[in-house]
């Protein structure tokens, strides 16, 4: 108990440690900047040794969504509020499956409604009806700093892979 009040009064007596902001210092928001930049740095070099090592052939959006497409497309490009049905794999970039549709139950949702990660809207649009795609979604594409809560950990990057069965105008 001692140590705590000890290490309280010094650094609350030394400028130097002070939490106040001072003129020599950047901003809170040029910090969190630079962070921020770093950990999508961080992010980018995670997924492109992921490419790497499985030897993908992949594309890169200005997002930073990774995505490759392949398949025959047997229909038409989806839009922002057309419903789409689609079957999907999640996982991890260390290979940990997340979550996958059953072959019976696929899914679906309204593109450009929200409800569903950034990066697979950002992958859906780049589809056609009867196509396939591997995207990789960096955290800021996918479920963020804090994760699903569930089965995607804090600040995950995500592999999709996505065969897009229907499109409703």
């Amino acid at each position: 108990m001692g140590c705590l009040v000890l290490l309280t009064i010094i650094s609350c007596s030394t400028k130097e440690n002070s939490v106040l902001p001072q003129k020599n210092k950047s901003s809170g928001k040029d910090l969190l900047m630079r962070v921020n930049y770093h950990l999508a740095e961080k992010d980018k070099d995670l997924i492109a040794a992921y490419v790497k090592r499985h030897e993908l052939k992949m594309n890169e959006s200005p997002s930073g969504l990774f995505y490759y497409i392949y398949g025959k497309p047997i229909g038409i490009s989806p839009k922002k509020g057309d419903l789409v049905t689609y079957h999907y794999r999640i996982t991890l970039l260390d290979g940990t499956e997340c979550y996958k549709s059953e072959p019976s139950k696929p899914k679906n949702f309204v593109v450009g409604h929200g409800g569903v990660e950034s990066g697979l809207e950002e992958g859906i649009l780049l589809m056609r009806k009867g196509q396939k795609a591997l995207l990789i979604m960096p955290p800021h594409l996918a479920h963020g700093l804090i994760g699903d809560l569930d089965q995607i950990p804090p600040r995950a990057s995500i592999v999709y892979q996505i065969e897009l069965l229907d499109v409703q105008h």
